[in-house]
């Protein structure tokens, strides 16, 4: 099932989507604040892609499409949901930098957002977010995430090691 944002589409991941993927895995701009993995092949990602399992409660794999042009620009996730708990964590990345600073993250965090909150009856959304990465952090505080805490020197990039913040958004926060 799908659901639509204002600027995207939100859809299932396919093994078709495995060039995009391990062209954005491999762009240092695009894995900045983010824990890289190992090199892959495209074939790695490809097979991946079509071994994971299908989309649960539990862990749903969107890829963002824009909206009309179904060009696919990233991905997000919503993963380690528990019904007895209804938290899930929230994992974004926008790979093609054309569709950077124009509002596509904003609406692609807020439309995920809105599918947890109604479809899948989440009550919490919680992520973390690199203290120096200030523009995914406006783009989370302005959906509504307040900040929750700060963890020391958990993340390092260029021989340095980066706090990260511990955000969280409840079922009524999302704005």
């Amino acid at each position: 099932m799908n659901a639509l944002g204002e600027l995207v589409e939100l859809r299932a991941m396919r093994p078709g989507d495995a060039d995009a993927l391990w062209r954005w895995n491999h762009d240092p701009d695009v894995m900045r604040w983010m824990s890289a993995g190992y090199p892959q092949t495209p074939e790695t990602v490809a097979t991946w892609l079509a071994a994971r399992p299908r989309n649960d409660y539990g862990d749903v794999l969107f890829g963002v499409c824009e909206r009309g042009g179904g060009t696919l620009i990233g991905l997000i996730r919503l993963h380690g949901a528990e019904p007895e708990t209804g938290i899930a964590e929230l994992d974004i990345y926008l790979g093609e930098k054309d569709f950077w600073g124009r509002g596509y993250a904003t609406d692609t965090v807020r439309t995920a957002c809105r599918y947890g909150f109604d479809r899948m009856r989440l009550h919490k959304i919680t992520l973390t977010v690199v203290v120096d990465n200030e523009a995914a952090h406006h783009v989370y505080r302005k959906v509504g995430f307040v900040d929750e805490g700060r963890l020391r020197q958990v993340f390092r990039r260029d021989g340095r090691w980066l706090d990260q913040y511990t955000m969280g958004l409840l079922a009524g926060e999302l704005r």
